[in-house]
Order: C-alpha cells, then sequence, then structure tokens
C-alpha cells in the first residue's frame, strides 16, 4: 500500500492502469466480499469497497465507481424481491426522501468536510448496538418505525451523497423494525436504488462522474454479481437469528470505519 500514500484522498485520478498486481487484486477483493455482503444482507457493498477505493484513488473516485455498482445492483434486487416489499405508502415515503437527501448529501461531497458527520453517526450506530445487546428483545414497533420513514430516508441519502454509505442510518433503521430477510433486502433495495439514481445524476452534474469513471464500474459488475450470487446461496442457511446477528456485525464494521474516518484515518 506504499503507492496509495502518495495518491491524497479527493485526487481526482481514474488511472487504474498505475496499480501493481497487489493494488488491483486488493480493489477486486473489496468488491468481491462488498458483493457476498450485497446477496447475504441485501446491503454493504459500499461498507468494503469504498474505504479501499478511498485509499487507492481518493474519496471522488470510490463514491462514483460505487453509485453505478449501487444502482444496478439494487435495481437487480429490488425486482428480484419485489413480491417481498411491505406497505407501499412506507417504502414509498422512505425512498423518495431518501433521493432527495443524496441531493443534499452530493452537495457535502463536494464543499464540506464530513468528518463531524460521520463521528455523530458512528455514536448512533454503536449506542443503537449496545442497546440491542443490553435489550436483546426491544425493537422499533411497526406503526412507530413506518412514522419515522421520512426521516429515515432523509437521514440516509444524505449520508449517501456525503460519503457513498447509507447505512448507518437505513439498516439501524430497518433493522430496528426487526423486518424478515426477505422484506429488508426488498424494502432497502428500492431506497438503495433511488438513492443511487439521484446521486448519479447529482454527481455528473458536479463533475465527480466521469465517463472513465463510470466504465470502471461497469467491467466490475461481472465479479459484484458473483459475489452476490454466492451470497444469496449462503445466505439460504441463515435463520432469522443469525440474519439479525450478522447485521449487527455489519453495522459494528460500519460504525468502526466511520469512528475511524472520522479521525483522519482514512487519510
Amino acid at each position: 500500500m506504499a503507492r496509495a500514500s502518495r495518491i491524497p484522498v479527493g485526487l481526482d485520478t481514474g488511472n487504474i492502469m498505475g496499480l501493481d498486481i497487489s493494488e488491483l487484486a486488493l480493489a477486486l477483493l473489496a468488491i468481491l466480499v462488498g458483493g457476498f455482503l450485497k446477496g447475504a444482507t441485501g446491503a454493504g457493498t459500499p461498507v468494503v469497497g469504498i474505504p479501499i477505493l478511498t485509499s487507492l484513488f481518493g474519496i471522488h473516485f470510490a463514491v462514483a465507481v460505487f453509485s453505478v455498482l449501487n444502482l444496478i445492483s439494487n435495481l437487480w434486487h429490488a425486482f428480484a424481491y419485489r413480491s417481498h416489499q411491505g406497505e407501499r405508502g412506507f417504502v414509498l415515503r422512505f425512498s423518495v426522501m431518501g433521493g432527495i437527501g443524496v441531493v443534499v448529501g452530493s452537495i457535502f461531497l463536494a464543499w464540506l468536510p464530513t468528518e463531524w458527520l460521520m463521528a455523530f453517526l458512528a455514536i448512533i450506530v454503536f449506542a443503537y448496538v449496545g442497546l440491542r445487546l443490553a435489550r436483546p428483545g426491544w425493537h422499533l414497533a411497526r406503526p412507530v418505525g413506518e412514522k419515522w420513514a421520512v426521516v429515515a430516508g432523509l437521514g440516509g441519502g444524505v449520508m449517501q451523497g456525503a460519503g457513498g454509505i447509507s447505512a448507518p442510518i437505513s439498516v439501524t433503521y430497518l433493522n430496528a423494525m426487526r423486518l424478515s430477510r426477505d422484506e429488508f433486502i426488498a424494502t432497502i433495495s428500492v431506497l438503495f436504488s433511488a438513492m443511487s439514481f439521484v446521486q448519479i445524476l447529482s454527481l455528473v452534474l458536479l463533475g465527480i462522474l466521469t465517463p472513465e469513471r463510470f466504465w470502471v464500474g461497469v467491467a466490475a459488475i461481472g465479479p459484484l454479481f458473483a459475489a452476490i450470487w454466492v451470497g444469496e446461496k449462503a445466505a439460504k442457511r441463515l435463520s432469522k437469528v443469525w440474519f439479525d446477528r450478522v447485521i449487527l456485525v455489519l453495522l459494528v464494521v460500519i460504525a468502526v470505519r466511520l469512528a475511524w474516518g472520522a479521525l483522519g484515518g482514512a487519510n
């Protein structure tokens, strides 16, 4: 990773041919692991991929590439799990507000530092995981949870636009409602699709998603979908309890990543 230290975060570069074999392998591994998580849980691809691509190319490149991957993979999941969606109004409010939040977050990405936001969200996620461990039976009742769809969708969209990862809010929120795996994936895939679509438009207008970065994302679709397929096969062996535990572990990883980034570790 010696080469990565010479590439500052935010550098306008997409020259992947300048990397050596080990660095390209690391980037591919990030996509494969992220795809496996996506197939198993419906989320997690950017959590693994964005930090690693950021270390190699910078945050703008990483967010741009994963905006392409996120849109395609989530459109597929939303279609594949469409029969498992819950109340349509709830899904619509959650997703539309997520799209609106992306616009605000993309502006933050282009002009404002996000360290304080990441630190705040890390605290929220750690607190939620701590609550779940202290009170395993706690959950957000469905009627109450659906009333918070607008706030959760907007907050997740802001995080998606600013850092390419909405999971600190969106995954925490849906996990608190204790949805089944199928409904969880059906719901969050619609949200992710809406956010990714708006994010791509925003990134193009801001000059962050360039044609070169777009084609890098397209080239990574094959490995990503192969890993998603493996993850889905593995997830069929998981019970509802184990699925819930996997999501909690994923949230801990997300919170650690946010805290590390807030402290400047990603730089």
